[in-house]
């Protein structure tokens, strides 16, 4: 069991469930249930024997992980795997209905390769090349399949590959309108187009940070500044400035940092992951978090 902080979340949580699933403790030292739980879980981290790993956030210290992850009441569990939240729990439960919470997700302990074993099997080919490929089938397959075009071009564009990202789109570029998914992408394709005008982007973005200094009210400038960050990916930072415009002006350009503020999200959110019932949805931390920033200050 490991505590963790802001300090150290990236490292003990983020990257070390890109290898082994970790399962988060949100608790507090006046909890009740939180004392009743904590020694359940890492009495069965302990007989897991590897195969999860438990840490604990105290809520209370650490309010902007909390936030995050929209914990409204303690304890409760959020399991991460590949550097996302897969599932969660809420409440003190007991040893077996853990067990089996944690059995639906991890790999059988008989299943796991021995220590002394060199080699383990060949995994599912997860590489972008591949995923590409299972994409580009879904959509030829079914072309009426939105939703695959979106995750299709989307990773067209993640690797750069913005011919075929145009390529793909061109079809229903007519559905732009109509479909957020379809505005969301065109959004970053109007990003990426401002942010290719720049030769020098370090010096664009040096020149747009000095004009704001001059004029905060400067929203032309401020949403330049937004797409550069959009188009080199860098998508909390484009948030950020979006949000500045909307503070000073929710109205501007008919909504327009409203509008790609939303498309940012729409283009950011993992896929949504099924969970049992009773069981808590979990939401992307970056996601959930401005999202709620944004809700916050179009409705002040």
């Amino acid at each position: 069991m490991i505590d963790v902080t802001i300090a150290n979340f990236e490292a003990e949580v983020i990257a070390a469930s890109m290898t082994t699933p970790v399962l988060i403790d949100f608790w507090a030292p006046w909890c009740g249930p939180c004392k009743s739980l904590g020694p359940i879980l890492e009495k069965v981290e302990v007989a897991y024997n590897g195969r999860f790993k438990l840490v604990k956030i105290d809520s209370d210290q650490e309010q902007q992980l909390g936030a995050a992850f929209g914990i409204k009441s303690i304890p409760t569990c959020i399991l991460m795997i590949n550097g996302q939240p897969v599932d969660g729990f809420q409440g003190a439960l007991p040893e077996g209905k853990v067990k089996e919470f944690l059995d639906k997700h991890l790999p059988p302990a008989d299943e796991l390769p021995p220590e002394e074993e060199e080699e383990a099997p060949e995994p599912e080919d997860s590489s972008p090349v591949a995923v590409l490929e299972k994409l580009k089938a879904a959509v030829a397959n079914d072309p009426s399949n939105d939703s695959a075009l979106f995750d299709y071009v989307r990773m067209l564009l993640q690797h750069g590959q913005l011919a075929h990202a145009k390529a793909a789109f061109a079809p229903v570029h007519p559905k732009v309108a109509l479909v957020r998914k379809f505005e969301a992408l065109q959004h970053w394709f109007d990003a990426i187009e401002s942010g290719a005008a720049h030769a020098d982007p370090a010096g664009a973005q040096a020149g747009f940070d000095a004009k704001l200094t001059a004029n905060k009210r400067d929203f032309e400038t401020r949403y330049a500044l937004a797409q550069l960050h959009m188009s080199q990916q860098r998508w909390v930072a484009a948030m950020d400035e979006l949000l500045e415009i909307l503070m000073r002006d929710k109205s501007w350009n008919d909504e327009l940092a409203r509008k790609t503020f939303v498309s940012i999200l729409e283009i950011i959110e993992p896929p949504k992951v099924k969970v049992a019932d009773g069981q808590i949805p979990p939401d992307d931390p970056v996601v959930a978090t401005y999202r709620r920033r944004l809700s916050s200050v179009v409705l002040s």
